[in-house]
């Protein structure tokens, strides 16, 4: 090879490693690079999210230390006496103390091939505050992922689900906890509000202010709607899920994700299993829609699914994630707290 082929050869070489390893590092950066944007813990919730919308807590009431001797006392005596808390009741399978009361149920349908294995959490509270999420390590951003259940056990969860997956995109109403964290409006979505019930909206149509004056407490994005004003929704078939390598069709039989509200406070969680032959194939979108309305729900919506369905109830995981008991790391849980 003459000096300038060489050269020549060696130029090319250099250009095409240089180029293949941009491309991987920027496949690396989108999916494998963590970007944390917001640490958030129990004791200082963050407030300077990145919507600049500001949330805090009712300080109309100062605590006791801040008070005179004489005005404690006070405060202390005007409190009136109660009895002493119930104890929890709970087996592997239902728990009950005075704020909330679980049950889930396992159930099987159909045979062989077609067989469909899903757990169906009926979750009544006493008021919304049990219904709470959490970020994978404590934080908010892209690719931060844990464990369903590592990120359960961390808050003390009773009961937990795998949530929206929000990391994976860079869009969407993300709430969490009354606190707006990301507003990019994409797509339909659902709203729990501090009265207990659950809405299911167009990001588009209901803006970040109007859902926090009407004391909405998290919101996730990532769909389709299962179920509107108990009406089941239609062209689920024709639904599909954006990836960065163009749409695809999500209606096929897979592991599904779902919540759903039979009245305020009162919601039944679903989790179906998938890709696992002879155990359960998992279900399409409209199974999945028919099967929240025959549970009552009068508002559903499909959470992240496919490897990510997890459902973690007293320490433990109830289902088998990816069809092989192998959790998937997640970017945020549902739980429901003690």
């Amino acid at each position: 090879m003459s000096r300038n082929k060489k050269k020549i050869w060696l130029t090319a070489t250099a250009s095409t490693l240089l180029v293949i390893g941009s491309i991987l590092y920027l496949l690396a950066d989108r999916y494998l690079i963590e970007h944390v944007e917001v640490v958030v813990t129990d004791e200082a919730p963050a407030a300077e999210a990145s919507s600049g919308t500001e949330t805090s807590a009712d300080t109309s009431t100062a605590s006791s230390s801040e008070l005179s001797p004489d005005a404690a006392e006070t405060e202390l005596e005007e409190v009136p006496s109660t009895q002493a808390e119930q104890p929890a009741v709970s087996d592997d399978w239902s728990y009950k103390d005075e704020n909330v009361s679980l049950s889930i149920e396992q159930v099987q349908t159909g045979s062989g091939s077609d067989t469909i294995t899903y757990f169906v959490a009926d979750v009544v509270l006493e008021d919304s505050s049990s219904l709470r999420t959490a970020f994978a390590k404590d934080s908010f951003g892209r690719n931060i992922i844990e464990n369903t259940s590592t990120i359960a056990s961390g808050k003390n969860a009773i009961f937990a689900i795998n949530g929206d997956y929000y990391g994976f995109r860079d869009n969407g109403v993300i709430i969490r906890n009354g606190t707006l964290f990301r507003d990019e409006p994409a797509r339909d979505a659902l709203a729990l509000f501090a009265d207990g019930s659950l809405q299911t909206y167009n990001e588009e149509e209901m803006s970040s202010e109007e859902l926090l004056q009407n004391g909405v407490t998290n919101t996730f994005s990532f769909g389709p709607i299962l179920v509107s004003d108990g009406q089941v929704a239609t062209n689920l078939d024709q639904v599909t899920i954006d990836t960065n390598f163009g749409n695809r069709s999500i209606e096929d039989a897979n592991p599904r994700t779902g919540i759903g509200m039979i009245a305020p406070n009162h919601y039944v969680f679903v989790v179906v299993d998938g890709r696992s032959r002879g155990y359960s194939r998992g279900m399409t979108l409209n199974e999945f829609a028919a099967l929240f309305q025959e549970l009552g729900a009068t508002e559903a919506y499909n959470l992240d699914g496919g490897g990510s369905s997890t459902m973690y109830f007293n320490g433990r995981v109830v289902n088998s994630p990816q069809g092989k008991g192998e959790e998937r790391g997640v970017s945020d849980i549902i739980y429901i707290g003690a």
